[in-house]
């Protein structure tokens, strides 16, 4: 039987060329590598986009930054620059004694549209001038001092000028461990110089003058930078509200300054601006306890005339109680014929009878009982 052929001989072997060819060519494309099978483009897009905890974390950070430079610029301008001039008397060693001027650095913080500044005490105590500064205008202004306290470590000031920028209050008493706060000020004399950082604690004591034991309480712990020249700048919320006046750092630490909370500076500034000081008697001691009564026994060899009461360690120069004759040691057992038993009770009392008014003090000396009127 006979037929005709598909393809001749020469044909044949030109496809079984071509299909080796081909052959070769998957096998190579497999061995790099390389899908045959494009991909699909929906699923290239969707495997590019970011993870979702990557995407979280991005857009944390995008509010935080926008955050925080929209606190700048909103408050940034009310942060001022104070410098101060104080004459010291100097001993020199050729001509004796010559007076000297010094200049100080500090920062202060707008608050009212009168110009009412809040800054520290240490910033402008002693200051025979005082000049601020605002980070928009040329010309500084005249500062003048409306209070200061030491105990708390604050003072208000006061320019006079037109369309000022103002920051406003927050409340500290809602202020959490572990928020981002923001510190604005003049570190080094470097202007509106920014930085961020947490609450790191709250409620700390914080001494600020060892040679009188000043201590305040309650003070803000921040992690956010502040050097001196920071000091009676503000410490911000994320909202652009001043929480605290910043105050005081630890030498030689990494980390940890110290804010006044605002809570406690806007009181103090509506009390020197109605009475140019704080209503205070002056002292500076303890409630009398057990533990106090045994280590004075034991350090004395005396008993303590009286069970409660409190113990005076320091009275300030020119305070009421100075006034009054009250002395260190002296031990006061009651106000206005009430018994007293914590430093507490004995605010309220000095609160009660107010700027201009007198109270009775009863107090021991040694063994000896004695009475003083004293005026606030």
């Amino acid at each position: 039987m006979s037929g005709k052929r598909l393809f001749s001989r020469k044909e044949l072997l030109i496809v079984l060329v071509i299909c080796g060819a081909v052959g070769l060519l998957g096998g190579w494309l497999v061995q790099r590598g390389v899908d045959t099978n494009p991909p699909d483009p929906t699923k290239i897009k969707a495997e590019s986009q970011p993870r979702d905890s990557e995407r979280n974390r991005f857009a944390v950070l995008t509010d935080l930054e926008g955050a925080t430079t929209g606190v700048v610029k909103q408050v940034g301008p009310a942060v001022v620059k104070i410098v101060t001039k104080e004459k010291a008397v100097i001993d020199h060693f050729f001509v004796g004694q010559i007076v000297q001027e010094r200049e100080g650095i500090g920062s202060g913080v707008i608050v009212d549209d009168k110009g009412h500044i809040i800054t520290n005490n240490h910033v402008v105590a002693g200051a025979s001038e005082i000049k601020v500064l605002l980070p928009d205008r040329q010309d500084p202004y005249r500062g003048r001092l409306i209070g200061a306290d030491p105990f708390t470590d604050l003072a208000v000031l006061k320019i006079d000028g037109k369309d000022l920028p103002v920051a406003n209050m927050g409340d500290s008493s809602k202020l959490k461990v572990g928020q981002f706060v923001i510190a604005i000020g003049n570190p080094y004399g470097f202007e509106n110089s920014v930085t961020l950082g947490l609450v790191s604690a709250l409620g700390r004591g914080l001494l600020i003058d060892p040679e009188f034991n000043l201590q305040v309480n309650g003070v803000i712990q921040t992690d956010a930078s502040i050097n001196p020249g920071n000091s009676g700048g503000p410490l911000l919320d994320l909202e652009g509200k001043v929480i605290g006046i910043n105050t005081a750092i630890i030498e030689r630490a990494q980390g940890i300054g110290f804010a006044i909370p605002i809570n406690t500076a806007r009181e103090t500034m509506a009390e020197l601006i109605a009475h140019g000081k704080i209503l205070r008697l002056g002292i500076l001691g303890g409630a009398i306890d057990e533990v106090f009564t045994s280590r004075y026994k034991r350090e004395t060899g005396m008993d303590l005339p009286t069970e409660t009461g409190i113990y005076i360690v320091e009275v300030v120069k020119g305070s009421p109680a100075d006034e009054a004759g009250i002395q260190p040691g002296d031990i006061i057992s009651g106000i206005g014929g009430k018994d007293i038993r914590t430093m507490d009770e004995l605010t309220d009392e000095v609160k009660k009878a107010g700027h201009g008014g007198t109270i009775g003090i009863t107090f021991f000396r040694g063994d000896r009982g004695l009475a003083v009127t004293v005026t606030l």
